[in-house]
């Protein structure tokens, strides 16, 4: 990791740590994770939830996913530093030093907790902390090194939002909200091995055991596959028990035959840039299904 020289401050050097801090924030992935929340908040009773409360709801998920993301970009530093499509990042290049990103991190964290505690709920709070805890600490400095199933375990992490966002309303954990993460934590190895597929040198180089590393590309495919099929069964549970409308499963069955069908293409075809596609369609496919159920949720028929 390159060394971080001191510079005098100015108004450009500024800018340029603002930027940093909020690239290690993974916003992209931030935005998705809170989008999922909302859902799970409106989701959470008949009627529209109080505007400011979802918005202080948000916030603080937001905050402390945010802070994980950044603890991600700590710990996997050297690991980033040595892959093709991460070797830019702020810290890995030394534009950021461990201190600053630490310091910022436990910023994002503790004003995230805070909001949540005392303006939402503590149940809510302490259920972001633990996802901050799974995604930072077991998946990223444990699972991620230790075991090709490490996406499968340390998925919960990610899957949490909608949970948090209903708890934010309710103050409870109901099985519908569960419902919902287990859509995501279905959802997360196909859309994560996907792209590990298309990284599969970059993970072997720094020695991480992602699935396409230690089972090869093919097996990877066939079980990206299996997992579209079972992401298909998991999403119509919601409309099974009554959660959700037709709306909602008509859409989603859409969205599922696409997804199952980019995984087929994937697994039969040798095209290098399936995986990418497969991946990019994984993304859009959940952004969409969560849309679809926050409009089925007023339009029930």
């Amino acid at each position: 990791m390159q060394r971080i020289h001191s510079q005098p401050f100015s108004i450009s050097s500024l800018f340029s740590l603002m930027k940093d801090l909020y690239e290690i924030t993974k916003p992209k992935v931030v935005f998705m994770l809170v989008i999922t929340a909302i859902v799970g908040m409106v989701l959470a009773q008949p009627s529209l939830p109080s505007l400011m409360l979802i918005v202080i709801a948000s916030l603080g998920i937001g905050l402390l996913s945010a802070a994980a993301a950044a603890m991600n970009h700590i710990v996997d530093q050297r690991i980033d530093a040595r892959m093709a499509q991460t070797y830019n990042r702020p810290i890995a290049k030394g534009r950021l030093s461990n201190g600053q990103a630490i310091a910022f991190s436990l910023l994002l964290a503790g004003a995230g907790f805070v909001l949540l505690y005392f303006e939402v709920n503590p149940l809510t709070a302490w259920l972001t902390l633990a996802s901050l805890f799974g995604y930072a600490v077991v998946y990223t400095l444990v699972l991620k090194r230790l075991t090709p199933q490490n996406i499968v375990i340390g998925g919960l992490a990610g899957a949490m939002p909608p949970l948090l966002g209903w708890t934010s309303i309710t103050g409870e954990i109901h099985p519908h909200a569960l419902l919902l993460v287990m859509i995501i934590f279905t959802w997360t190895p196909p859309h994560f091995w996907a792209l590990a597929i298309h990284r599969k040198d970059d993970y072997a180089r720094v020695n991480i055991p992602m699935l396409p590393v230690t089972h090869g590309s093919q097996f990877t495919k066939t079980t990206i596959l299996m997992y579209t099929l079972l992401l298909t069964l998991v999403c119509i549970l919601p409309y099974l028990v009554g959660m959700t409308g037709k709306l909602y499963l008509i859409a989603s069955l859409i969205l599922n035959f696409g997804f199952i069908r980019y995984a087929w293409l994937l697994k039969v075809k040798q095209d290098k840039q399936l995986a990418m596609d497969t991946f990019k369609y994984s993304i859009w496919h959940l952004l969409v299904l969560f849309i679809v159920l926050l409009v089925d949720h007023f339009v029930y028929f």
